[in-house]
């Protein structure tokens, strides 16, 4: 009988500026999220009085994450990976003292999930980084940004110690290839120099903090984040072969200093070959040996990559430049649905790092309808997710250790991507729309007593 393991940790994701909302409260500085007003991958705007944005309140779980956290504890979770936001902690970025208040709700929120017996997963800095440090400091192509991130890693990990056991660094780290502001707060127009220098200093604040974190608590475990952008050869032809490889060698190089602690060779050819001269000093070097005690990843789709210039050219655009697989079916939003791609995926991680794994987002986006009496009938998600978990558990089987699966999205959130409510991830309908109407109350959709059963039975329920 092919099975989960008992220890399997089950459960959902969130992001502190994509639920929270009090975007000004309790002390609360100003993150880059916070002037992305319609999503992740445009500059930021300055805000002006009265500007609007749906972020600016979100589903409001500063205020009602007692009642949400009851609602996953009602399915059953044992895991919530969650971010702490890092303005709620240094409103600026560069203070020498922690905002207390910000400090005491993350006390709050680890003591709730705690009161449950759901473990927390706490991503350090997830899509957001405060706005101070962009705007004085020229955010992560500032090599002193290192040492902010490391005063707030070292002040959290401190306060929350005995709380918190399981950590991220930076969230889906190779996306600042295709999001420099969102990723590393530069602009957009910046140059690959200026992008991988700030890269550079991202993975020496990473490999910091994994350091700190094992002095600081080490009972601890923490790992990265990758953006899990698999993708295949559209053909079999050998110069699509050989473009895929360095397709997947753009994002996988993000793990394989973080798992190796050095840059790999092909690397340091690409930076030689597009006369790239980062600024390395010895103490980087010493720095990025602090690796990882596992890899964690996000999972939406695969796509297809060609050396045939025409077809890249119709590509462009979409998500990440990716060529449609012709034999894929899509979701609403265009991302190609491909549940056997995560067992490759799992597969392929765990044959390049031999570290254990833990799948952090998974889900599908997509507009739900609400019915009269209250419901959600999304059998298209748990078909979706269904699907999924049937190549996790194949994956298990073929011999790749996994610790754990939080979907992506468990109550509907203000998408990273558009910055709207109209997609939806969630087991749980929020009435809230695009333009901020609805109360904001929550209720179930079919898909809850699906997880609920799924996670009751550890995987056992799953069809297929």
């Amino acid at each position: 009988m092919k099975a989960f393991p008992k220890t399997f940790l089950w459960g959902g994701a969130i992001a502190a500026n994509q639920v929270e909302g009090a975007w000004l409260e309790d002390g609360k500085g100003v993150s880059t999220s916070d002037l992305q007003p319609n999503g992740v991958l445009s500059d930021t705007v300055e805000r002006k009085p009265g500007d609007f944005g749906l972020k600016d309140i979100a589903i409001d779980f500063y205020h009602r994450y007692p009642e949400d956290i009851a609602l996953f504890a009602e399915m059953g979770f044992s895991c919530l990976r969650v971010s702490i936001a890092w303005t709620r902690i240094f409103p600026n970025g560069d203070e020498t003292q922690p905002n207390e208040a910000g400090l005491a709700y993350y006390d709050r929120l680890f003591d709730e999930l705690a009161k449950h017996n759901i473990t927390p997963m706490v991503t350090l800095s997830h899509y957001e980084m405060p706005w101070g440090l962009v705007k004085n400091y020229g955010g992560w192509g500032n090599r002193e940004t290192i040492t902010f991130f490391e005063r707030y890693a070292r002040t959290v990990f401190t306060r929350f110690k005995s709380k918190v056991k399981l950590w991220l660094t930076f969230n889906e780290i190779n996306m600042a290839l295709h999001a420099p502001m969102t990723g590393v707060g530069i602009s957009e127009t910046s140059s690959k120099a200026e992008i991988y220098q700030a890269i550079h200093h991202q993975l020496v604040a990473s490999a910091l903090a994994v350091k700190a974190c094992h002095e600081i608590i080490p009972d601890a475990r923490i790992g990265n984040m990758l953006l899990g952008g698999l993708v295949y050869p559209l053909s079999c032809k050998p110069e699509d072969v050989l473009e895929t490889m360095q397709e997947n060698r753009n994002w996988l190089f993000f793990g394989d200093v973080q798992c190796r602690g050095e840059y790999p060779g092909y690397m340091l050819r690409y930076f030689r070959d597009n006369g790239i001269k980062l600024e390395i000093s010895e103490s980087d070097r010493e720095a990025l040996k602090a690796t990882i005690d596992f890899i964690s990843f996000s999972y939406y789709m695969s796509g297809c990559v060609t050396a045939d210039e025409e077809l890249n050219e119709k590509a462009r655009g979409n998500i990440l430049n990716m060529v449609p697989n012709p034999h894929l079916a899509s979701s609403e939003w265009g991302w190609q649905i491909d549940p056997i791609g995560l067992r490759i995926l799992l597969n392929k991680l765990w044959d390049r790092y031999q570290k254990p794994l833990f799948i952090v987002e998974n889900g599908l986006g997509a507009k739900d309808k609400l019915e009269a009496d209250g419901t959600v009938h999304d059998d298209y998600r748990i078909s979706y997710l269904n699907d999924h978990l049937v190549q996790v558990r194949e994956a298990i089987e073929d011999g790749v250790e996994v610790l754990g699966y939080t979907c992506w999205g468990p109550i509907d959130l203000v998408s990273a991507s558009k910055a709207e409510l109209s997609k939806r991830y969630g087991f749980i309908y929020v009435d809230r729309d695009d333009k901020g109407n609805g109360t904001l109350a929550r209720s179930r959709k079919k898909s809850f007593n699906w997880y609920k059963e799924v996670i009751a039975t550890n995987g056992a329920s799953l069809k297929g």
